[in-house]
Parts: structure tokens; sequence; C-alpha cells
């Protein structure tokens, strides 16, 4: 683990670069980008990356013939796979997107970078600890390929004003960091569902490619639509919004994965069939830190949406609030005549998706790298490992192992 000096000076120095606007290549420098799994993430991102200079969708994999038929208004000219893998026997791709169900990330993940593919992997990079390893190593492995974990807030411009406010030692100690994601739905429309369509059905749907490594089962349509209902395909708010508020702290202040980390909460607002929590609250203890010993809390919950998504930084010195903007708001029993400072460095359309490309052109590190994805993928582990056994549960750091 660097100091927390030497450390600021490097991540300050990268953001500044790569939150830059990327250099515009000529035509024969285009980037062709295969995505595969075009479900409503995977759409957007197809149309997102189309919209950046000097990038062309050369093909599309997905599970279900619907999304494949619908991809064709995003990129007509793109060819159509079921099998990610037929996607990947494409010679003239540079890169995949994947933006597959989570517990669906790994195989793809280490297919592509076997193939020399730079790789953009939706957020949470791993579902298991054994796959997390695995693409750490698979990286590891292939210095000269990019990498670029969907944590999109590590291209934000508050980033690069955190930096700021940190490194100028305005904020004091840093002992905690209080995190909230929270969400409402009108009555009778539950959070995350989505329309099972008559046309999901074993001719349409290949399901053995929708399961994967998870358990074998009927094909049922249900879970195809709501996958991010259950166990076996979804870390549910863990994986979907935790991962994101980590990633951003842990690529700022270089925090590693904490030391030990408690769970707890239920499913207390939609009691309709899903397996994931709708309620809960998780606090993680660092105490391997360029900053010292930290406390890390997070709550999110599915039947108010007043926290929205916030965070606040907690200093002796100063608190850096989080949310639409972000500010330093100083410690008046410190800095009596301090005044609040307001971040003011822009985020740029299409930020995150823009950096991969350029760092494949540029050869500069991604904003998201795998080490950061990996450090977050297993906190989001051991939070949902700590919720199913009823207990806080511990990283043997020697032995790279939740206990």
């Amino acid at each position: 683990m660097q100091t927390r000096r030497l450390f600021i000076g490097n991540v300050a120095t990268s953001l500044a670069g790569t939150l830059a606007t990327g250099k515009v290549l000529g035509a024969n420098d285009r980037i062709r980008v295969g995505v595969i799994g075009m479900g409503e993430r995977g759409t957007q991102l197809a149309r997102e990356a189309i919209s950046c200079p000097n990038v062309e969708l050369a093909a599309f994999a997905d599970v279900y013939s619907r999304r494949l038929q619908d991809a064709a208004a995003v990129s007509p000219a793109a060819k159509t796979y079921t099998e990610y893998t037929e996607l990947l026997q494409d010679k003239s791709l540079d890169a995949v997107l994947i933006a597959t169900p989570q517990h669906l990330h790994t195989e793809p993940f280490l297919a592509a970078l076997d193939r020399s593919r730079h790789v953009y992997v939706e957020r949470a990079m791993a579902f298991t600890l054994p796959e997390a390893k695995r693409m750490q190593a698979a990286a590891r492995r292939h210095p000269e390929l990019k990498v670029q974990i969907g944590h999109q807030f590590c291209s934000s411009g508050h980033a690069v004003d955190a930096i700021e406010y940190l490194s100028s030692g305005a904020t004091g100690q840093v002992t905690a960091i209080r995190s909230h994601s929270y969400r409402n739905t009108p009555h009778g429309k539950p959070q995350w569902s989505r329309p099972v369509f008559p046309d999901m059905t074993p001719d349409n749907v290949a399901w053995n490619g929708f399961l994967g490594p998870a358990q074998e089962r009927d094909f049922d349509a249900h879970r195809f639509a709501n996958w991010r209902y259950y166990d076996d395909y979804s870390g549910g708010s863990v994986h979907e919004n935790l991962s994101q508020q980590l990633a951003f702290w842990y690529r700022v202040m270089d925090i590693g994965i904490p030391s030990a980390v408690t769970m707890r909460g239920g499913i207390y607002r939609w009691k309709d069939g899903r397996e994931v929590p709708d309620t809960m609250s998780v606090s993680m203890e660092h105490t391997d830190c360029p900053w010292g010993d930290l406390l890390f809390t997070w709550d999110s919950g599915f039947g108010n949406n007043h926290p929205g998504m916030t965070e606040e930084l907690l200093g002796t010195d100063a608190t850096i609030l989080r949310a639409q903007q972000i500010r330093l708001l100083p410690q008046k029993v410190i800095q009596p005549g301090a005044a609040e400072v307001i971040g003011q460095t822009t985020t740029a359309p299409r930020a995150h998706l823009q950096n991969f490309f350029d760092s494949i052109r540029l050869g500069h590190t991604t904003n998201c790298p795998v080490d950061v994805g990996f450090r977050v993928s297993v906190t989001c582990r051991m939070a949902l490992d700590s919720y199913r056994l009823g207990r806080t549960v511990h990283w043997d750091a020697q032995n790279e192992e939740i206990v």
C-alpha cells in the first residue's frame, strides 16, 4: 500500500490526464467494438459507444433473439450472435463491452483477453471471490490490453475535485465515510420489476447460456426477465449501487479491502418473491489504507428516495459532501472563518467510455482498472456473505480469503 503523500501525487497526475478530452484520430484508427449482452444497460452502452469519435459497433451477442433484432436500430450493419464465443472469433474486433447479468461477467472477460481484445466490463466486476481472482490474474497476464470496470463515477469530475480537497490537507484526518443509496417507485411498481414478454420462450432464449455457472433449473421466463431478484444471478443493490460508491472513494483514496464487514437488512418493502434484500446497512472497517483507520458505512432502501445517492467524507477539519455537486464544508470549530468550496470540474458526456477508448489509443491506464474492480468486488462479496451468514466476516489478506 502506498503512503498517503505518494498516492495523492500519483492519482492527481493520472486523473488530470485521463479525464481530459482524448485525441481524435483518423478513420484508419477506428476502434471496432463488439457488445456482449444487449439488455437495457448493454443497449445504453452501445448507443454511448457509437457516439464516441472513431468507434464502430461491429457485432452484438445476446441469448435472447428479440434483443438481437432490436440491436439493428443501434447499428444496422453489425453482425449478431447468440453465443459470445462466436462474436469473439471475429478477428477484426479491437474491444468488447460486457453488459451481461452479473453472474456472467467472468467467462467472456477471460475469453476476450485470451483473444487479445481490450475489455470494458460492467459493475460489479466479479460475482464471487474465485472469479475476482481469475479476472485479476488474467488482466495481469495481459498488461498490453486495457481493461475498464464500469464504475462511471471514477471518470466523474468529482474525482478531480476530491483529489484536490484531499491533497491540500483541507479535510484533516479522515476517520469515516457515510454513504447512502435510496430509491422509490409508485405503488404497485416494484423496484427492478421487468415485463415478461410472450416470446420469452425456450425457442427464443438460449437458457443454458443465461444460466452459465449458476444452478441448473428448468426454463423460467420470470427468472430470465427479472434476474436482479435472485441470488443466483445478482448481488442486488450491493452490486448495483454500493459498488459504484465504493469504487469512487477506493480510487480517489487508494482504500484497500476492509478487514471486517457486517451487513444487516432484509426484504422489507417488496415481498414479491425476490431473494435479494431491498433494505440494508453495511459497515466496513478499513485498517490498512494511507489515511489510517477508516469506517466506511453504507445504507440503502427501496421505500423512500429522500436521501438519494449521497456520500459524506468526515475529516477533523472539513467534510466532503458528494451528491449532484461535490462540496467542501469546513468545520467551524476548527476554521471559524473558512468558506464552503463548491467543486468546479465538469464531467464530459460518455466520459467513462471515452476514457476507455482513449486509453486504447494513447496507452494510459484506465480510470477504473482491474485492481480497483478487484477490491470493490471482494468488499461486495464480503457484504453479501455477512448478510447470508448472519455474522461479521473478515478478510484474510495473507491467503486472500473471506473468513
